[in-house]
């Protein structure tokens, strides 16, 4: 069974940092992009980072360039998305989401991926 599971979400204050992981299950990662989602209360659903299938090449939404980092472990089967100078703004549910490596997946648009974990909240808030 093809599973990814998020983790690492969380409340956090202004300013803070969190760390999210998403583990594949099921089938390797070796031959997939992975991308970082968000949707927020009331918003749709955005694109908001994306690493290569090699990990050496990464892709960025305006919103979070420069606070946030993607990073992978393959060995691990295991996504990561570094969350720094976190916003109130950046509150909302975080899914990780696979697109087979020849795919457009570095436009960050959800048809591109295939596979969809069930998404961790993160709240930054006081």
């Amino acid at each position: 069974q093809l599973q990814f599971v998020e983790s690492g979400g969380g409340l956090v204050q202004p300013g803070g940092s969190l760390r999210l992981s998403c583990v594949a299950s099921g089938f390797t990662l070796d031959y997939y992009a992975v991308a970082w989602f968000r949707q927020a209360p009331g918003k749709e659903r955005e694109g908001i980072s994306c690493i290569s299938s090699s990990g050496g090449s990464t892709n960025y939404a305006d919103s979070v360039k420069g606070r946030f980092t993607v990073s992978r472990d393959n060995a691990k089967n295991t996504v990561y998305l570094q969350m720094n100078s976190l916003k109130p703004e950046d509150t909302a549910v975080y899914y990780c989401a696979a697109a087979p490596s020849g795919s457009s997946w570095f436009r960050l648009v959800q048809y591109e991926y295939n596979y969809w974990g069930q998404g961790t909240q993160v709240t930054v808030s006081t």
